[in-house]
């Protein structure tokens, strides 16, 4: 088992939620589905992998919502998984600004393709300007507008 394991407190839709984030990602899976009062009562908790990170799915009642104090950042190696991530995790969801997005949950991402902090760390600062500049005005990351903003 990993040190440290993401908790998510849903209010009822745990197994929706991890069940749906499974179809999402590759190499994710459904470890286990824990029920109260025996194999036919209500989920109490989903354990999940989600490209090979362990989470933790409670049904934990409405007392909490998820603020974007907290988000899971998810690295891209393209645009077209920028673009397939955005679209499914926005289904029910909503846009944001710079990357970030929230789910149908409200569980806030950020999906951002691995060029960006290499363009926003780049060695000449006006490029690096550029392509924050270009970013801030962005909600999903589109990497070509960004790399002729900073002039790549």
């Amino acid at each position: 088992m990993q040190k440290i394991t993401t908790y998510l407190w849903f209010d009822d839709q745990a197994e929706e939620a991890a069940t749906f984030y499974t179809s999402v990602f590759a190499d994710s899976r459904i470890v286990e589905v824990q029920r109260q009062h025996g194999p036919a009562g209500p989920v109490m908790m989903v354990t999940f992998d989600l490209a090979g990170q362990r989470f933790l799915a409670l049904n934990g009642g409405p007392q909490f919502a998820f603020t974007e104090a907290i988000s899971l950042y998810v690295d891209c190696e393209s645009q077209g998984e920028v673009d397939e991530l955005w679209a499914r995790l926005t289904e029910g969801g909503e846009e944001s600004q710079c990357g970030w997005l929230k789910d149908r949950w409200g569980l806030s991402w950020q999906i951002v393709p691995r060029v960006l902090p290499e363009l926003l760390a780049d060695p000449d600062p006006a490029r690096a300007e550029r392509a924050m500049k270009a970013m801030m005005g962005m909600q999903k990351i589109d990497i070509r507008a960004l790399e002729e903003a900073a002039g790549r």
